[in-house]
C-alpha cells in the first residue's frame, strides 16, 4: 500500500511540474486586435438554439474603385497609450484605408514612424517606437498591403511632435506617422 502512495505522490507531482512548463515560443510580435462584430441585440441573439441569423452591419468595399490619390484625406498619425502599441480601434479606419490604397498601387511605398514621449530611457523609447511602427505595418500587410511597400523605422523621444513636460504634450508624441516614401 505504501509503494502505491509513493508512485501516487510521484504521478502527481510529475503531471503537476508537465503544466507549467510550455514549449510555446514567445516573441516581440506586435499583438493585433481582432474585434468580431457582434449582431443586433448581442450574443446568441436570433433564431431557436442560440444561432444568430442576423446579418452584419459592416459595408463590403470594392477596393478598384478606391482613388489611391485620395489618401491625403485619410490622416496620417496613429496615437498610442502610455508604454504600448496595441492598435486602437479608433485608428482601424485610417489604418484600412492605406492599407486598400496600397494594394491599389502596387508600385506607391510608405514609410511608418514610431514615436514615444519623453519619458524612459533612450534605448528603451527606440525599441517602443520600433514596435509601435511595425504593429501599423503589420496591419497594413494583414489588410492587403505588402511587406515591400512598408518601412518601420523608430525615432524614440528624439522628435517630439508637441514640446512640453505634461500629459497632453505626452499623449500627441506616443504616435506613429505615415509618411510616404
Amino acid at each position: 500500500m505504501n509503494h502505491f502512495r509513493t508512485s501516487l505522490c510521484a504521478a502527481l507531482i510529475c503531471a503537476g511540474l508537465a503544466g507549467c512548463g510550455s514549449s510555446v515560443k514567445l516573441d516581440d510580435a506586435a499583438p493585433v486586435v481582432d474585434a468580431k462584430p457582434t449582431p443586433a441585440g448581442g450574443a446568441g441573439a436570433g433564431a431557436k438554439g442560440g444561432a444568430s441569423t442576423a446579418q452584419s452591419a459592416v459595408t463590403t468595399v470594392d477596393a478598384s474603385k478606391i482613388d489611391p490619390t485620395a489618401a491625403g484625406n485619410l490622416g496620417r498619425v496613429v496615437y498610442f497609450d502610455f508604454d504600448s502599441y496595441v492598435l486602437k480601434d479608433e485608428f482601424r479606419p485610417l489604418i484600412e484605408g492605406y492599407a486598400r490604397v496600397l494594394s491599389a498601387s502596387k508600385s506607391k511605398k510608405m514609410v511608418i514612424e514610431g514615436h514615444t514621449d519623453e519619458r524612459g530611457g533612450r534605448e528603451y523609447n527606440l525599441a517602443l517606437g520600433q514596435r509601435r511602427a511595425e504593429a501599423v505595418a503589420k496591419s497594413l500587410v494583414l489588410l492587403g498591403a505588402s511587406d515591400s511597400q512598408i518601412e518601420a523605422v523608430s525615432f524614440g523621444k528624439e522628435r517630439p511632435a508637441v514640446d512640453g513636460h505634461d500629459e497632453a504634450a505626452w499623449a500627441k508624441n506616443r504616435r506613429a506617422e505615415l509618411k510616404d516614401r
